[in-house]
């Protein structure tokens, strides 16, 4: 009975002090989960997985909003994927503005690497306004899910970069969720409290029809 005990707490101690796998880069060709994408088998990993490149590349900032994200999430950065981080560069043209979203999915540090960027976010329990004007060095947290938002605070392009709290941070802008959809401009108009004119005019300048 001794020895049988004996078996099974070494087992226990082996079983413990077993670790899991060192990495999981996505199998991208398979479907994501919010647990993340399934691993590539370690004989089909090279360091490439484990390098993005992207960031050092200015993004295209010809278009409504004068702005651009590049993003380095595990979609594009496989090597990230169950690791709890992601990456991005944000260019601001003169002007430029992420409008108001959230991320879902991921807490947000920013970095301001060059000009001036008002930043804030508005709290979800007393709807409190926190926003700063941030010049090249500064750094700020958005937390996760919270309403956010960027604009350029001078009239130079500012640079910054962005960490997220996970590899897939998810994406809803407001103004695109509202305006770029099938939704009835009735239905917006009784829930937002805007006129019929206001309503109509964000869909045409947005995409969104009914």
């Amino acid at each position: 009975m001794k020895m049988l005990h004996f078996a099974v707490l070494f087992a226990l101690l082996f079983s413990s002090s077993s670790h899991a796998a060192d990495f999981c880069v996505a199998k991208l060709k398979g479907a994501g989960s919010p647990a993340g994408y399934a691993c590539r088998m370690p004989s089909m990993v090279t360091v490439d997985d484990f390098v993005f490149t992207g960031l050092g590349v200015a993004g295209n900032t010809t278009n409504i909003i004068s702005a651009a994200v590049t993003p380095a999430f595990v979609q594009q950065f496989p090597g990230v994927n169950g690791l709890g981080l992601s990456m991005a560069r944000l260019d601001l043209a003169p002007a430029g503005v992420i409008p108001m979203h959230t991320h879902p999915g991921a807490s947000e540090i920013l970095f301001v690497v060059q000009g001036k960027i008002t930043a804030g976010f508005i709290s979800s329990s007393a709807n409190t306004v926190y926003v700063k004007t941030l010049k090249k060095g500064d750094v700020m947290v958005f937390p996760r899910g919270l309403l956010h938002f960027q604009i350029n605070a001078a009239g130079i392009h500012a640079i910054a970069v962005v960490s997220f709290s996970d590899p897939d941070p998810g994406l809803q802008i407001t103004d695109f969720a509202f305006f770029a959809n099938d939704l009835s401009s009735e239905l917006l108009e009784k829930s937002t409290f805007l006129d019929d004119a206001q309503v109509k005019k964000l869909k045409k300048v947005l995409g969104g029809t009914g």
